[in-house]
């Protein structure tokens, strides 16, 4: 027998509806109705987020003026060293997009002998900007390894935190540009474990067209402390709440969304989160995030706090966060091996 209560989960303001689920002793074999139930209640809880988004009036864009947008518009800068042809001969169905300092050469070769090893259906870039102390050699560096792996895209702007907007911008200018037919991207920092093969399999199935998925963040506060690293003036910004964005660890995007963010800066001025910034544009083009939780315990799949390291754990992620390259390598030769038998 099962043996159910209601009991009251939650209270939607958007349509003042309250949700109700049934609390169940259950036999092993009802294990089913478990799922059910929580599906059920993901279906609703996502359906009154969709009728409260959709009931908030979007402001009307207004074109930036041309030295406003002259700090994001690629026609501002030139390409030191690009890749023009990597998609030439090839649709790949999934490109990393990793932005990385000129110096973090330990970074890319960690990528580049775990979850970004070159593959069949995927391809992985390497985005940055000029060092910021010129004379130290490591241009020529860079430009030894471009010629070695030709995975390399440096762009002549000063390569700072500041700039990380500038250097997104120019992401998703270069993907439009060179490899508009790919499937998806995956704008990805190079401290994350990525879940290449649970990655693959959830895109499989997903929409083609304006989507975008990670770590979503709802009614971020605006830090006014001029000493804090994530500040911004007034000026910048007026409101005192973000718009839904997701975390700049890692997310994922249908290709054509690429130029549609890349046309939606022509109206949104530029602030020194590139997270933020991009979830701005999303709002001039009212596309929405989707939230990525596997059920039945809601687990969010794009882990962004640090995470002590277990096979299984991590088969059941699509990203985990913060990781040296020397980690990220020795992680990655027991997931690979091992992953399989979770």
């Amino acid at each position: 027998k099962v043996q159910c209560h209601y009991f009251l989960l939650s209270s939607v303001t958007a349509t003042g509806t309250k949700l109700f689920l049934y609390r169940c002793v259950l036999s092993s074999c009802s294990w089913r109705l478990v799922k059910f139930l929580a599906a059920s209640a993901v279906l609703v809880l996502s359906l009154q987020i969709l009728v409260y988004e959709l009931s908030t009036d979007l402001p009307t864009p207004v074109l930036l003026s041309e030295e406003d947008y002259r700090v994001l518009s690629p026609q501002t800068y030139k390409y030191i060293l690009n890749q023009p042809a990597a998609c030439k001969h090839r649709t790949p169905f999934l490109v990393f997009m990793v932005p990385v300092a000129p110096q973090q050469v330990e970074a890319r070769q960690a990528v580049r002998k775990t979850w970004g090893a070159p593959g069949a259906e995927t391809l992985t870039l390497f985005f940055m900007g000029v060092p910021e102390e010129q004379g130290s050699g490591v241009q020529e560096q860079l430009e030894a390894e471009s010629g070695r792996h030709a995975d390399i895209i440096q762009m002549d702007f000063v390569d700072s935190y500041p700039n990380l907007t500038i250097k997104t911008m120019m992401m998703m200018n270069w993907l439009a540009t060179h490899c508009p037919n790919a499937s998806y991207a995956m704008k990805v920092d190079s401290d994350i474990f990525v879940n290449i093969f649970y990655l693959m399999q959830r895109l499989r199935g997903s929409p083609r067209w304006g989507y975008i998925t990670g770590s979503v963040i709802r009614n971020g506060k605006v830090r006014r402390d001029s000493s804090s690293k994530w500040f911004v003036s007034k000026q910048m910004y007026p409101k005192d709440r973000y718009p839904t964005y997701m975390s700049g660890a890692g997310y994922v995007f249908s290709s054509d969304l690429a130029w549609r963010i890349s046309w939606a800066s022509r109206y949104v001025k530029m602030i020194p989160l590139e997270d933020v910034y991009v979830g701005l544009c999303l709002q001039v083009l009212d596309v929405r995030p989707v939230y990525s939780y596997s059920l039945p315990f809601m687990t969010n799949l794009f882990e962004v706090r640090d995470l002590q390291y277990d096979r299984c754990t991590f088969a059941r992620r699509v990203i985990v966060n913060g990781f040296s390259p020397s980690e990220l390598v020795r992680v990655w030769q027991d997931f690979y091996q091992g992953h399989v038998h979770c």
